[in-house]
């Protein structure tokens, strides 16, 4: 397989629009640990408080396929230099590396978006349970 220097920049597009994508969705979880974090200070609610512990796993989810998105985003980077100064073998090696990095980021990305669901599912779980108490 022929690699030049275009092939590694392919993937800049891609990894920078994940990153983009990535980083929403940290602010989204920020900025919702601190509205349950307030709401969990004044209603003591174990659903909060699980809300909460979930969130923290979703956190840690985030950060790392931030980490694999941008690990891939700096090999493609070196790939580029490797291929520019000669070493299209080392090139190829480092560039496969860079895209089995973009695949872990994207496999956390849908345990996140799994687990998010999850959550999700719980509190409408709630809310039904909460109906069918007024309506008896």
């Amino acid at each position: 397989m022929e690699i030049t220097l275009t092939t590694p920049a392919l993937l800049f597009p891609a990894i920078s629009l994940l990153l983009l994508a990535y980083t929403n969705r940290f602010i989204a979880l920020a900025n919702l640990i601190r509205s349950l974090k307030q709401r969990y200070a004044s209603t003591h609610s174990h659903l909060v408080y699980g809300q909460i512990k979930n969130l923290r796993t979703r956190l840690i989810l985030i950060r790392n396929m931030q980490a694999f998105g941008i690990s891939s985003i700096f090999g493609c980077v070196a790939c580029m230099f490797i291929l520019f100064a000669g070493y299209s073998t080392a090139g190829k090696y480092l560039f496969g590396l860079s895209m089995v990095l973009l695949m872990f980021s994207l496999a956390l990305a849908l345990r996140e978006i799994q687990i998010s669901v999850n959550a999700l599912q719980l509190e409408l779980d709630d809310l039904e349970e909460e109906n069918e108490e007024r309506s008896r």
